[in-house]
């Protein structure tokens, strides 16, 4: 079976490190990964130093798994490169805009996917990190990004020392339309979420968090509009210090 229909999120690893030789097979060989007019628009950044997680952990919430991974990897839009090399080849680069950072950003989450499949298939276990977003100044402070890079995406990856369960997904005809964009009405909605919402680990989350629906758990306590607003603000201030507005 396809490891894509069997895998995991990761947050909890054995003290085993990942070794170097593996990591690197493994970051060389996502490397095949499509990109915008093969210019491989990312970076990686390669955090082991317990120290340096240390100082990463407040951008991603202090979550356990920033500190406790062998190896923690952020993934930068990266503009900068491609701009000093056209800088020192008497050309003239124009990528400081914010289609650069849409195409740098896109280059970036393609390398993670596939860097993340690759791991898997290893056997080691990964957690994509949501946060990198949410506060990119205090990443963009620790590991000191220049201008023209910018963190878009954080894995944490080790040795597994947990099999958590699947986490849901929606069913294939919630997201494929055929031809064109069908928009949602109450009854597709209803089709499209109602196994989710029967879960009863789904029902045990409404009620701890003592709401009535699972979209209230996202609108009023997860992902507030008040939240969202707030760290889009810190977004677009952190961009315009690197260079992308």
């Amino acid at each position: 079976m396809n490891t894509l229909q069997t895998r995991h999120t990761i947050r909890k690893y054995t003290a085993k490190d990942v070794d170097e030789m593996l990591l690197n097979r493994l970051l060389e060989t996502a490397e095949r990964t499509p990109t915008m007019g093969n210019l491989q628009l990312y970076s990686v950044v390669i955090t082991r130093s317990k120290a340096v997680k240390e100082q990463l952990a407040p951008a991603h919430f202090n979550q356990p798994m920033v500190t406790d991974a062998p190896v923690v990897l952020t993934i930068c839009a990266d503009y900068r490169r491609t701009t000093v090399w056209a800088e020192h080849r008497n050309a003239t680069p124009g990528y400081a805009n914010f289609l650069s950072f849409m195409n740098a950003t896109t280059d970036g989450l393609l390398y993670t996917q596939t860097l993340c499949n690759l791991a898997e298939a290893e056997g080691l276990g990964t957690c994509f990190l949501g946060t990198t977003l949410y506060m990119p100044q205090i990443i963009i402070d620790v590991l000191q990004l220049p201008r023209l890079v910018f963190p878009v995406a954080t894995i944490t990856m080790g040795w597994p020392a947990e099999n958590p369960m699947q986490t849901d997904r929606l069913p294939l005809r919630a997201m494929v339309h055929q031809e064109r964009f069908e928009d949602y009405t109450a009854e597709r909605i209803d089709d499209f979420y109602r196994a989710k919402e029967a879960l009863e680990v789904n029902k045990n989350f409404v009620e701890i968090n003592r709401k009535e629906t699972l979209a209230q758990v996202f609108t009023d306590i997860k992902y507030t509009k008040k939240d969202n607003e707030a760290m889009s603000k810190s977004l677009l201030e952190a961009l315009h210090q690197q260079g992308f507005l």
